[in-house]
């Protein structure tokens, strides 16, 4: 069967319910909620995310990195382990479990997986005096964070920060992270789900039980010496950079605006308005709250409309 040249992806999202959840990815971000459950995240861009548009809607992610390959993802990725990042919404109307994440050497370490989880969040909503965990109290020892884990009483050494829309966190592996009430942010990281969790807040999951903890491995890779800084306000701006991945904020007024490619997928996420975006003699209009990807065949792509971009790519 001969294949369908590739062309911007317009994505249906992967949803999951999370005990911490709640409505705003219907509310604020227009996303179909299928039951009254409490959802918390919509992976945007996944290997488990579904084409909208054109003849390969139906189609997932991973379906397509057996079918194109290199052509989706650039010469740098090996399409046989998967999609490299995730993009997604995150509804935050209770504390999410207070978490660390590892390097790639250390999940190869400790796991046997190829890959840790570097990430950063962008906050697209957010009530007064909305605050998350952003790193430990400086100067807290590994031995003191272990202890005050298993006495469950973590809370007074995490360093808390309050924030608000536009405002960006790099969140490193080693960071201890965990997100506030009344947060929705948009998340980009390393495509692996490999979590040390720390502490619950005494919290049972959606089965009634306790989750497990963590703690050996999750106190092995924490970063305690020094509490990481926010990135505070809005505009055209770099959001983050790092070697998996750059995030840019943009907006657009109307009038049509080029891009390069440079043999990188890039990954586009409306977060106001609605613009079109073309390549390849295809032309697709992602709605506020929507996600469309750019294969890394096409040489440009240009961006049209009156809205808000953030777009990711691997650098």
């Amino acid at each position: 069967m001969t294949q369908v040249p590739l062309y911007p992806l317009l994505m249906n999202p992967a949803l999951h319910v999370k005990v911490w959840g709640g409505r705003r990815l219907a509310t604020l971000m227009g996303k179909p909620l299928p039951t009254a459950e409490p959802y918390g995240e919509s992976w945007e861009v996944h290997d488990t995310a579904t084409v909208a548009n054109g003849p390969l809607a139906g189609k997932s992610l991973a379906e397509l990195l057996k079918l194109y390959g290199h052509d989706l993802v650039g010469a740098k990725n090996d399409p046989a382990v998967g999609f490299p990042l995730l993009v997604k919404f995150l509804d935050a109307t209770d504390w999410l479990s207070v978490q660390v994440h590892p390097n790639d050497a250390q999940a190869q370490q400790y796991d046997g997986e190829p890959r840790g989880k570097t990430e950063a969040w962008y906050v697209l909503a957010g009530e007064p005096g909305s605050k998350l965990v952003y790193g430990m109290q400086a100067g807290t020892s590994k031995e003191e964070m272990a202890a005050a884990i298993r006495e469950n009483r973590l809370e007074p050494l995490l360093n808390y920060v309050e924030v608000q829309p536009g405002d960006a966190l790099f969140v490193s592996p080693g960071t201890v992270h965990a997100l506030g009430p009344g947060l929705v942010i948009y998340e980009i990281q390393q495509s692996s789900d490999l979590t040390y969790r720390l502490y619950d807040w005494g919290r049972l999951g959606l089965d009634g039980k306790p989750r497990a903890m963590h703690i050996d491995k999750g106190t092995a890779v924490s970063i305690t010496e020094y509490a990481p800084t926010v990135l505070r306000g809005a505009g055209n701006r770099v959001l983050v950079e790092c070697e998996y991945f750059r995030t840019t904020t943009r907006a657009f007024t109307g009038d049509a605006v080029e891009f390069p490619t440079n043999g990188a997928f890039h990954l586009l996420t409306v977060i106001e308005g609605a613009l079109t975006v073309e390549a390849a003699g295809v032309s697709i209009t992602v709605q506020h709250g929507q996600s469309a990807v750019i294969p890394a065949a096409l040489i440009t792509y240009t961006v049209s409309g009156t809205g808000k971009l953030l777009t990711s790519w691997q650098p």
